[in-house]
């Protein structure tokens, strides 16, 4: 009976982990692979932005300056940095080993950056003998490209980093052997009927029910294992949920901010030489703008790791906030010719979470720009309701049945309307609801006077 129940025991314990870690592995690694390849994509923008006024402007020392860019890269990060003019002409590079001056039209992710298309993928390189990761941007002078920045890494370089990453899963489930082994003898006498009903939630369990609960009976023994299947199985599918949904929710968050930052960088670079104060005012808000980005990334791992943690709170100026939001906004509402005003009275204050809030805001808005149509207004509204302070950012779009603003809040979820037109994941407004169950705020959609809807996020307690 000791023999079997181990061997049973080990039996199942690697079905489980054969049939979770596995996939879960593969899911980390897929994870990993895409963090790696935004971490660089991300540089090489910073850095195509920061050369886009040099090559722009094409002065004696361009070289130097250039140079200097890229020593200051090689310090951050061991990535091979190449910068080409506008006919693909080498201009600099931190690879001692090419020519000033080489011909870099034949490489394709060349080609398709001067385009105006930024580029991404691996490719076979003859010059190192094997796969190169790439990543290739155009570097912008106004709507013209003045040349292209492009960062390498041969691949073999970036799966060794995942692969490092993922010895953890591997010694998890070395460790998780070891436990049924020494759980198995220790557990031995008494177990075999309650161990039965084990096998078989265990089987439930390798087949993707995650959800899946062992009933807590027999010996004390017994039911310790059970507890301890249950919190494995609740460990399991808290992990890979929480890995798809920060993998999503980064990318539609940072996709704002990024998109601002850019328009942010091309009104300073159309601005450099005709006004040079407004063009440092540009750079000025892109800066604080790379500033939030990166509070924002800081957040969402934060929200990723800790499962139900709270945001702290301090006292923030709301009606602040509000215009200055208003004012972010404007650039992309003007391209698509929408008026955004503001009703706030001054010197409104709460206690709330300032990431949290800005970020719903930044989300409600985006929605709003996306139902709104030409010459149409949208509307940000702050009302003190009671002890309370409701914020209103209405539009005059065509508005969401009740079922639709009840169920606008799930992951994924998308207007039926929508789903050939908009390229949206549908997460937008399940980080709304996230950001604001972890600020302690309350977040609804009503019915707008004007036709749309009104996206309501409530803050309790006015200061």
């Amino acid at each position: 009976m000791r023999k079997r129940l181990i061997l049973s025991m080990v039996g199942l314990v690697l079905a489980v982990l054969l049939a979770h870690d596995i996939p879960l592995a593969r899911h980390l690694s897929q994870i990993e692979r895409d963090r790696t390849v935004t971490a660089i994509e991300r540089d090489a923008f910073t850095y195509g932005a920061k050369l886009s006024p040099i090559l722009g402007t094409n002065t004696a020392d361009t070289q130097t300056q250039v140079r200097e860019i890229m020593d200051e890269y090689s310090l951050l990060s061991d990535g091979t940095i190449v910068v080409v003019d506008a006919k693909g002409y080498l201009l600099a590079s931190n690879d001692p080993t090419v020519t000033i001056g080489a011909d870099y039209v034949s490489r394709p992710e060349i080609a398709t950056a001067l385009l105006g298309d930024a580029t991404s993928g691996t490719r076979m390189s003859n010059s190192i003998g094997g796969e190169l990761a790439y990543v290739a941007v155009p570097i912008f002078s106004g709507p013209n490209v003045v040349g292209v920045l492009r960062i390498t890494y041969p691949q073999s370089v970036l799966d060794a980093d995942v692969n490092s990453r993922l010895r953890g899963v591997l010694m998890s489930a070395l460790f998780s052997v070891l436990m049924a082994i020494v759980v198995a003898i220790i557990f031995a006498r008494g177990v075999a009927r309650p161990l039965l009903k084990l096998r078989e939630a265990t089987d439930e369990l390798a087949k993707g029910n995650l959800s899946i609960y062992a009933e807590e009976e027999g010996p004390k023994e017994t039911r310790q294992l059970a507890r301890s299947f249950n919190a494995m199985a609740l460990r399991l599918g808290g992990l890979i949920e929480r890995q798809r949904a920060f993998a999503g929710d980064a990318s539609h968050q940072l996709r704002t901010p990024l998109t601002s930052l850019r328009l942010r960088l091309e009104q300073a670079s159309d601005q450099v030489e005709v006004s040079p104060e407004i063009a440092h005012d540009h750079i000025d808000a892109a800066l604080a703008e790379t500033d939030r980005l990166g509070k924002l990334v800081e957040q969402l791992l934060h929200l990723a790791r800790s499962e139900g943690a709270m945001l702290e709170k301090e006292r923030i100026n709301i009606s602040e906030v509000i215009e200055n939001k208003a004012s972010e906004w404007h650039y992309l509402a003007d391209e698509r010719n929408i008026a955004i005003t503001t009703e706030v009275k001054p010197w409104i204050f709460a206690q709330c979470n300032s990431l949290a809030l800005t970020e719903i805001i930044d989300n409600y808005m985006d929605n709003a720009l996306e139902v709104s149509s030409e010459g149409s207004t949208i509307s940000i509204i702050a009302n003190e309701v009671g002890s309370h302070i409701e914020i209103i950012v209405r539009d005059e779009g065509r508005g969401l049945t009740d079922e639709q603003r009840l169920r606008a809040f799930d992951r994924f979820w998308r207007n039926s309307l929508d789903s050939n037109r908009r390229q949206g994941s549908g997460l937008g407004l399940a980080i709304v609801a996230q950001l604001a169950q972890a600020g302690g705020l309350a977040v609804e959609l009503r019915e707008s006077p004007k036709g749309g809807v009104d996206a309501v996020l409530v803050i309790s307690g006015s200061d």
